[in-house]
Formats: C-alpha cells, sequence, structure tokens
C-alpha cells in the first residue's frame, strides 16, 4: 500500500517513519509513504501557499491553486485513488475507517494548516473528510501519522502475531479486555485465577465478559448497544 501524503512540513514525519510499527511496514514492503510539500506547487516565486480569508476575519486560508496543481500533478502520474482531507468537520476516524482504507491500494492525505482550506478544494476536489476528534491541532500532520499508524499494522505480515489484529479494541465495538503478565502477584495486586486456569473456554468467556464491562463502564452505554453501532 502507498500513502501519498500532502504536507507543508514533511520534516515533522522524520521520526514517526523511522520507528516501530510503522518502519516495520515499511521494511516488510507492506506499506509506502510518499511526503509531497505542496508548496513546490505554489505560483509565485515566494512559494506563497496561504492567504488573507474574503471578508474578514482572523488567520489565513490555504489558498486552492497550490492544492490542486499537486493532486492533478500526482494523478495525472498515478491515476485516480481514493483522497482523504484531514479537518476537524470530518467524521470521526474510527476502526472500521482504518480496515476499509488499510485494504486500499493507494491513498491520498491532505494536511490542512492555518485557518483551514479555501472552500473551493472541498468543491473542486472529491474528497472524504475525516477528523480524530473534537479538538483543534496546528495541522493535519499528526491526524495523518494516526491514520498510517492505523492501517499500517492492519497490513499482512506487519504484525508478529496475526491474531493481534484481530483482537484489537473496537473491532467488534468492544473495548480491549484486561490483561496481565509476569509477576502473578505484584504489589498484593493478582492475576485473576481463570487466566491461571488452562481452561481456554473459561478464559475466553471472561476476556468477553470483561471486555464488555470496561465498554460499559467507559461509555455508559450498554454492552449489548455497543455491539449493534
Amino acid at each position: 500500500m502507498i500513502v501519498h501524503v500532502l504536507t507543508l512540513f514533511p520534516g515533522l514525519f522524520d521520526g514517526f517513519l523511522r520507528e516501530s510499527i510503522v518502519r516495520i511496514a515499511q521494511d516488510k514492503g507492506a506499506l509506502a509513504v510518499d511526503l509531497i510539500d505542496f508548496r513546490r506547487y505554489a505560483k509565485d516565486r515566494h512559494g506563497t501557499v496561504d492567504d488573507r480569508p474574503f471578508g474578514g476575519g482572523p488567520g489565513m486560508l490555504l489558498k486552492p491553486e497550490p492544492i490542486f496543481e499537486a493532486v492533478e500533478t500526482l494523478e495525472a502520474q498515478r491515476g485516480p485513488m481514493h483522497r482523504v482531507l484531514l479537518t476537524p468537520a470530518g467524521d470521526l476516524l474510527t476502526q472500521a475507517t482504518a480496515e476499509r482504507l488499510a485494504g486500499l491500494p493507494e491513498l491520498l492525505l491532505l494536511c490542512g494548516r492555518y485557518e483551514g482550506f479555501d472552500e473551493r478544494i472541498r468543491l473542486g476536489i472529491s474528497w472524504e473528510e475525516i477528523s480524530i476528534g473534537e479538538y483543534v491541532l496546528s495541522g493535519g500532520e499528526v491526524p495523518a501519522m494516526v491514520i498510517i499508524d492505523a492501517i499500517a499494522r492492519l497490513q499482512p505480515g506487519v504484525l508478529g502475531d496475526e491474531e493481534s489484529a484481530l483482537r484489537e479494541s473496537f473491532r467488534e465495538g468492544l473495548l480491549d479486555f484486561p490483561q496481565f503478565t509476569r509477576p502473578r502477584v505484584f504489589r498484593g495486586m493478582s492475576v485473576p485465577g481463570v487466566l491461571l486456569s488452562g481452561n481456554h473456554a473459561e478464559i475466553e468467556a471472561w476476556r468477553r465478559q470483561e471486555a464488555a464491562r470496561r465498554t460499559q463502564e467507559r461509555s455508559g452505554a450498554a454492552p449489548e448497544e455497543q455491539q449493534d453501532r
């Protein structure tokens, strides 16, 4: 899978791409990340990509010309692809969304900056709009990293244990169950006896029960309501 990222700050991705699961995905050839500085598509010698909004107001908006030029140049080379606009106004990123995006051969992510986009960027290009939460960040680079991380771990062969991806939190509408490792007792806190029993059916039943309980506690919704979502 190839993820193309349109950003004004490609350097922000340096450490992120060199570490952990994302690095492993790249090393195994399951994922490639193409960072594109769309400032190079600006029309003037100063590389201007933003301007003041018509009608007044604080801050600056990203101009349409560099972004249109960047998208059109990329797709002229690679062909049409699924495009994602990273914006607080988008649909909230979910595990189901990550799984759908992870199955695509190529993906284009546009990282916003400043006070947002000229609306013609939305109107003139077809996007899926995605948000990672109801808060404001300095730009779309961190949301882009979140999406890349979420889809990297879903690429075949990336995780050491394929079952890990199948047991991810939220995959079945439930949070993950509590897990324990050695030592069996730590500062008076013991590992639940069922996990030491060797009875796999009882262990699985306990895990599902605990996942449902944790989900209900954290959300206030009944477990069956969570599974229906």
